[in-house]
């Protein structure tokens, strides 16, 4: 049945009642189901959808009102339209009792013609619009359904954009605010020296002087380097530009002259970085690369270290070798380390330490790229172990 047609059935046990009643009623839009019975009728209401059903009153085995006693007891039947015909005289009160079971109209024969007609069309069009509501009802819920869904999304896209503006907002003022304090540093050197030099105390720029002038001068610049760098590598790798130059790296060299270059940093910080002995380990990698990973996990070491020894050690594994990097200071909550290589993420509690967050993104996206792995291992007050895990040959086409 289509949506613009409409099923009705004739009972009646009667053959040529059926051909009659079928004739007088059929049109385009709508399909004429008959039954000699009341069994076989009610097989028909269980298998199909009916806008109305015209039952004969007086049939053997079943008769129409216990016909119609048996629909109005299903749900599926229920709301049918039924109309009785009887060809009885109307002083046997059948009209009542088919009000009594549900009917909404009872016709006798010989039937007239029009008035059939136009109680079928009516039944036959308010069925239609029945389904046309329940259609334009069912849309509408559908509509709403989409629309709440949308909403949703929308909330949620509304949501991300909040969080982007805030981490907007948070990285341009932790920007501001690690640049400031070399450039702070850097101009109240300059105007210290600028007064002296107004003043002609010549004298004091001695050979120590400027040795020590020049180390904090270089210092402060290396910082603001450093973020920028971090600041740049971040776009490539958003950019997916960020490439590998492989080359033959010894390890154990790399890993002594980033320890000793670091060592200044280290006494500063009031630690010391001690390189564990290791087996000698050569591998195609990137030697800049490597050695920003190791640089960042040592500065991130004394940063949070809190003046504690930091040990840097190598173990074999297969097809490559791991690097450790443990100190003994602050540790890292379980809650903390889902999110420290997301980017400007940083551990709670980190005691004013500063940076933008970028460094441990930026590791764990280089490490990556030469087809490795880092983690970490801690529980907060025990301190942290770093633990990067490179093979000795990275992929074929090595890029983040």
């Amino acid at each position: 049945m289509t949506d613009k047609s409409a099923n009705i059935l004739i009972v009646d046990d009667l053959p040529e009642n059926l051909l009659a009643l079928n004739a007088l009623i059929r049109q385009d839009d709508r399909t004429i189901y008959q039954a000699s019975s009341g069994e076989e009728a009610l097989a028909l209401l269980l298998d199909n959808e009916f806008a109305m059903a015209i039952l004969d009153v007086q049939m053997p085995g079943m008769n129409g009102f216990e016909l119609a006693e048996l629909m109005r007891g299903t749900e599926k039947t229920r709301n049918i339209p039924i109309v009785f015909v009887s060809a009885a005289g109307k002083e046997l009160n059948y009209a009542f009792k088919g009000y009594e079971t549900g009917a909404v109209d009872f016709l006798y024969k010989p039937l007239d013609i029009d008035a059939v007609r136009s109680k079928v069309n009516v039944f036959v069009e308010l069925y239609k619009q029945r389904n046309e509501s329940r259609r334009q009802v069912e849309a509408l819920e559908k509509s709403r359904q989409e629309q709440e869904v949308l909403l949703r999304e929308l909330q949620v896209t509304q949501g991300e954009l909040q969080n982007a503006v805030r981490m907007r907002d948070d990285f341009m003022s932790m920007v501001a605010h690690e640049l400031r304090t070399p450039l702070n540093t850097l101009f109240l050197e300059a105007q210290l020296r600028k007064m002296q030099l107004d003043r002609g105390n010549t004298t004091l720029f001695d050979a120590a002087y400027l040795q020590k002038m020049v180390a904090r001068d270089q210092r402060q610049i290396q910082s603001m380097v450093r973020l920028i760098d971090d600041m740049l590598d971040v776009s490539r790798i958003r950019s997916n530009r960020l490439s590998i130059r492989p080359s033959q790296v010894d390890l154990q060299a790399l890993l002594a002259r980033v320890v000793s270059n670091l060592s200044n940093q280290a006494s500063s910080a009031g630690s010391t970085i001690t390189l564990e002995p290791g087996e000698p380990a050569t591998g195609t990698w990137d030697e800049f690369r490597i050695e920003q990973v190791v640089i960042n996990l040592l500065t991130n070491a004394l940063r949070y270290g809190k003046g504690k020894p930091v040990t840097v050690s190598t173990a074999g594994v297969p097809g490559g070798v791991c690097i450790k990097v443990r100190d003994q200071g602050m540790g890292i909550s379980e809650e903390d380390q889902k999110r420290i290589f997301e980017q400007f993420e940083r551990a709670n509690g980190n005691d004013g330490t500063g940076g933008l967050g970028l460094g441990l993104f930026i590791t764990q996206q280089l490490v990556e790229a030469h087809g490795g792995h880092i983690g970490v291992e801690s529980r907060a007050g025990e301190g942290a172990t770093f633990m990067i895990t490179l093979p000795f040959t990275p992929p074929e086409a090595p890029a983040a």
